[in-house]
């Protein structure tokens, strides 16, 4: 995914002006940084695009068994603590998070850090930047998070105050505690 940052600090400095700038962009994939520059991404390839549709019907298929929250796909943001405007490739909240939030937070891009979420990387992205981001949603209140790379068939789990943990080629990435009995089977992201 080639991405591309606009230093629009001056125009759109707060969440409500992001929400804003990417309503009236519907066909532009939109990230904000905590420092307010925008990321214009480009859509995923195919083989991408196939990986995050699997995961996400995965995760909701879970999620509709075990009722303990809410799954989102790669096309909702949040907004982080931070102020930074994200959206993972895929993502989950807890019931009992979820509705603490007001209707008019739960339509617009949530305020809140997704309890776990996972990132995708497709061809063209920098594995620094994934990680990046990655640790910024550990920063910022995720309990749990998976950073793919199909190319190396690597998985990076990330938890806070715990080191990286990097799985080689596994058959399966496990989400428990925070997603109790979701397990990802990884032969089918693999392809």
């Amino acid at each position: 995914m080639a991405v591309a940052t606009l230093n629009l600090r001056r125009f759109v400095s707060t969440s409500d002006e992001f929400y804003e700038l990417c309503q009236e962009n519907p066909d532009l994939e939109l990230e904000r940084t905590a420092s307010g520059e925008v990321i214009i991404m480009s859509p995923a390839g195919g083989e991408t695009g196939a990986s995050n549709l699997s995961i996400g019907a995965r995760l909701y298929n879970w999620n509709e068994e075990h009722e303990l929250g809410i799954a989102f796909d790669s096309s909702t943001g949040f907004t982080l603590p931070n102020g930074a405007g994200r959206s993972p490739d895929a993502a989950w909240i807890a019931i009992e998070r979820w509705n603490r939030l007001s209707a008019e937070q739960k339509q617009k891009f949530p305020p809140l850090a997704p309890d776990f979420v996972i990132e995708l990387r497709s061809s063209s992205d920098r594995m620094q930047i994934l990680r990046d981001k990655m640790e910024e949603y550990i920063n910022n209140g995720v309990r749990l998070g998976w950073l793919i790379d199909s190319q190396s068939r690597t998985v990076e789990i990330y938890e806070p105050g715990e080191a990286v943990e990097t799985l080689y080629n596994p058959d399966f990435v496990a989400g428990d505690p925070v997603l109790p009995g979701f397990v990802l089977n990884m032969k089918k992201v693999w392809g």
